[in-house]
């Protein structure tokens, strides 16, 4: 079995993400736990709650460095580092880091989000999606988008993340289908597999000539105008939501200058949600780039090659 050679963490708001990482980059071990993310942490006790997740991997393999990144470096989190602002490559973020020695001797290095000044009307933030852009690849020009609660949609240019915009659409999702009349209506049986066609029929119409479809607000009343007529079921009606959702997430980053018909993007998210993605975008007549499984760890990994390259130099 290979030695490790440190922790990463991917330690967000609602869970805590551990891997522990080889040299070469292999991952050898993993913890995942949703009861400890920074809102379950109880006054500001997170070296004990970071002790109660990787503990053993410290008993075992001695204090190893650990890497952070996430909600963790924000200010309702372990430590606040300040954001990086964009343009910013690897040696930026790497000079960002931030970092404190545990009781039992393990040096933790926080890693830095990111803030776009020039975002309007104010400046964006991100923490964790910098290192999965990163992982990515700066190797080229490139737009990328990280779907999530808040997606992301970012443009990579001279080996360097030059801005990005978020999108609330996960969010957006879950308000409307868990609080909202489409909640009421919809009677999705648990465990189901995804409605692909009602899927494609909301991702369609964003992705339509249809000046309604510009008209968000608008559009998700469809919603129950399409039970009313007949075309939706009750089942169909989270997969038209997410596709409606998803579509005109698209039809945005369009009209904001963040895709082109014609070119490639990356898409770096979770299996689910990068099938999702995926499948909308060849209906604004884009090509999808592959990246990395693991783009995140890759990032962090990259990240800290560099601090080590500033350090030794």
């Amino acid at each position: 079995m290979p030695e490790p050679k440190s922790i990463i963490l991917d330690w967000g708001t609602s869970s805590l993400r551990a891997a522990l990482v080889s040299e070469t980059g292999e991952t050898l071990d993993t913890r995942d736990t949703t009861s400890g993310g920074i809102q379950f942490v109880k006054d500001g006790a997170f070296e004990a709650a970071l002790m109660e997740t990787v503990g053993a991997w410290f008993d075992a393999h001695g204090a190893i460095p650990v890497l952070a990144s996430g909600m963790i470096t924000s200010r309702n989190g372990w430590i606040e580092v300040p954001y990086v602002d964009a343009p910013a490559g690897l040696a930026e973020l790497a000079a960002g880091t931030r970092q404190i020695t545990l009781a039992n001797g393990a040096i933790v290095t926080f890693l830095p989000g990111m803030r776009d000044p020039a975002a309007q009307p104010f400046p964006d933030v991100m923490r964790g999606e910098e290192t999965q852009i990163v992982g990515f690849g700066l190797d080229k020009n490139r737009t990328l988008v990280l779907p999530g609660t808040h997606s992301k949609w970012a443009r990579v240019e001279n080996g360097r993340i030059a801005g990005f915009q978020t999108y609330a659409t996960g969010e957006i999702f879950a308000l409307l289908t868990k609080h909202s009349f489409i909640a009421k209506a919809s009677e999705p049986a648990p465990g189901s597999e995804p409605r692909w066609e009602a899927f494609d029929r909301g991702a369609g119409f964003a992705a339509s000539d249809a000046r309604a479809a510009d008209a968000f607000l608008s559009a998700v009343f469809s919603a129950r105008t399409g039970v009313l007529a007949g075309v939706l079921a009750p089942d169909d009606i989270g997969d038209y939501v997410s596709g409606l959702v998803i579509g005109s997430e698209f039809r945005q980053a369009r009209a904001a200058g963040w895709l082109k018909p014609g070119e490639a993007i990356g898409i770096v998210g979770n299996n689910v949600l990068n099938s999702r993605y995926s499948r909308v975008a060849p209906l604004f007549d884009l090509d999808i780039e592959p990246g990395p499984t693991d783009a995140a760890k890759g990032g962090v990994q990259l990240i800290a090659g560099q601090l080590q390259l500033t350090n030794e130099g």
